[in-house]
């Protein structure tokens, strides 16, 4: 009974907590859509409020008392269990947000609100000058952030662990060195050949009718509707605020058809997740997602293996083509499962294929480390970006808006443990969906029937629910019975571009 007060009181500062957090999400989600420019100053030191209120009331001293005497209570229960995992995980993030001082966390929400707000602007004008001088404090910032975790190999460390608990720049390094090796070989095969014609896919493609397409997709996937919307903004994103209200936002281009439909896919699938976990964990720690890699796991899971795969689209193309008659009249299967699964080497990230994407994570990942190593400047992050862009994929940015500016992480975040998670979430969803069908061997051929309660079914029993119950690598054991590997993920890759590559 004693045991049961306590948590209580736990449970409701706490819940306080989780409230303040996911308001101040809401005002990220509305400057990220509908806020007028206007607004950001105020909404810089809205968002610092919430932030710092929120902070302080986790960090307060009668929290840090109560995990301690919850701790014998913690300890005679099973490991996974919902109260153990509950305190467990509490106390982790309790322990990492008391190194973090308050002010300094307002200070950080204020420059990332305004930093944000310049790279809108900066990023469309072809303006790095710009933003220059915002990205230069936002590194100091991300070091002083890193320095609050003394004893770090790299200072690199703790940024990559807020985001993927366990990894270190030592094993992401190590895990990219391994992938790279397999990769460049697979690459420089493809790009031997003629490149698939995407002609098909960049057509004048109206947004009102890939808007309609693409929500059609992602309900059918699993995505709830009643717990969830889809609106435009700059660079997609997903967001939860809580079970019962996760977001997915969007971007259109009426010359591309691929633009909407796959950024909606990749959102659905982190939103899915989020949307799956466990009801009893909401408004509690447990809720989310274990992981950066894990959650990108299930948004590469829905728009790559299941969303450019040809049983998707046996099923699929014919209701497309209904949709645009005019511009896909004539265009076979075969040709559209190509141009969408085209391997080139392009300039954006986040438009790159499967086969090279990956490349574009490790570029970033070296230029983070660099940055916080002191051994690369921002003066010369430009410079740099097109040298080592030249290199690896031989192609040079003909401008900073498709080089350094492209990506939004470093202009409303931290320089560090931005993007190691997409490289490891490519890995596992190609693990995840190994697990499934050793399962479930028959959801290829329901896929092709346009059904996806099985797959679906099977992520929210083996990963959804548990939120952040388990860990990354505690999960991956949970659901293969073995470590993270890259055998599977490859294996995915051969076989799927063998094929279409005849390598």
């Amino acid at each position: 009974m004693k045991h049961e007060k306590k948590f209580a009181e736990l449970k409701t500062l706490l819940a306080e907590v989780n409230d303040l957090n996911n308001a101040a999400s809401v005002l990220g989600w509305d400057q990220a859509t509908y806020m007028p420019n206007g607004g950001a100053p105020a909404r810089g030191r809205q968002l610092a409020t919430l932030s710092k209120v929120a902070q302080e009331k986790f960090i307060d001293k009668k929290i840090g008392k109560l995990l301690d005497d919850l701790l014998p209570y913690e300890e005679s229960l099973p490991y996974d269990s919902d109260d153990a995992s509950y305190l467990r995980v509490t106390r982790h993030d309790y322990e990492r947000a008391t190194k973090i001082p308050p002010a300094f966390l307002a200070e950080y929400n204020v420059h990332a609100a305004e930093t944000y707000q310049l790279w809108t602007e900066a990023r469309p004008a072809n303006d790095f000058a710009r933003v220059r001088p915002n990205l230069e404090r936002t590194l100091d910032l991300s070091r002083q952030l890193a320095d609050f975790f003394p004893g770090y190999e790299h200072i690199a460390d703790p940024l990559i662990d807020f985001a993927d608990y366990g990894m270190k720049a030592s094993s992401v390094r190590a895990l990219f060195a391994e992938l790279r090796s397999e990769l460049v070989p697979i690459v420089k095969a493809i790009a031997s050949q003629s490149p698939a014609d995407d002609s098909c896919l960049r057509k004048h493609y109206p947004e009102a009718q890939q808007a309609e397409f693409g929500a059609r997709v992602v309900k059918e996937l699993g995505y709830d509707f009643n717990r969830g919307r889809i609106d435009k903004t700059h660079h997609p994103f997903m967001t939860s605020f809580s079970i019962g209200d996760v977001r997915i936002t969007t971007r259109v281009k009426e010359d591309f058809l691929g633009e909407l439909l796959f950024s909606n896919v990749h959102e659905a699938g982190h939103a899915m997740y989020e949307q799956g976990n466990d009801p009893a964990h909401e408004g509690t720690p447990l809720a989310g997602g274990t992981s950066a890699g894990v959650h990108e796991s299930q948004s590469r899971l829905w728009e790559n293996v299941v969303g450019r795969s040809r049983g998707f689209w046996e099923h699929y193309y014919p209701i497309l083509q209904a949709q645009f008659s005019e511009q896909l009249k004539g265009v076979p299967l075969d040709e559209f499962y190509r141009a969408i699964n085209k391997v080139e080497k392009s300039l954006i990230r986040t438009d790159a294929d499967e086969v090279t994407y990956n490349l574009h994570v490790m570029l970033r990942l070296d230029f983070e480390l660099q940055l916080l190593e002191g051994t690369l400047s921002i003066r010369d992050l430009p410079e740099a970006w097109h040298e080592r862009f030249e290199s690896d994929f031989g192609v040079v940015p003909p401008n900073d808006s498709d080089g350094v500016l492209q990506d939004v992480h470093w202009y409303g975040g931290v320089i560090g443990g931005a993007f190691q998670g997409y490289t490891l979430g490519n890995v596992m969803s190609a693990l995840f969906y190994e697990e499934a069908l050793k399962a479930h061997p028959e959801i290829p051929s329901e896929m092709k029937q346009g059904k996806f309660a099985t797959l679906h079914g099977w992520l929210v029993q083996n990963i959804y629910r548990h939120g952040r119950k388990y860990t990354a690598p505690e999960l991956v054991k949970k659901v293969t019975g073995a470590d993270l590997t890259i055998k599977p993920y490859i294996q995915y890759l051969k076989t799927k571009y063998g094929e279409l590559y005849s390598l």
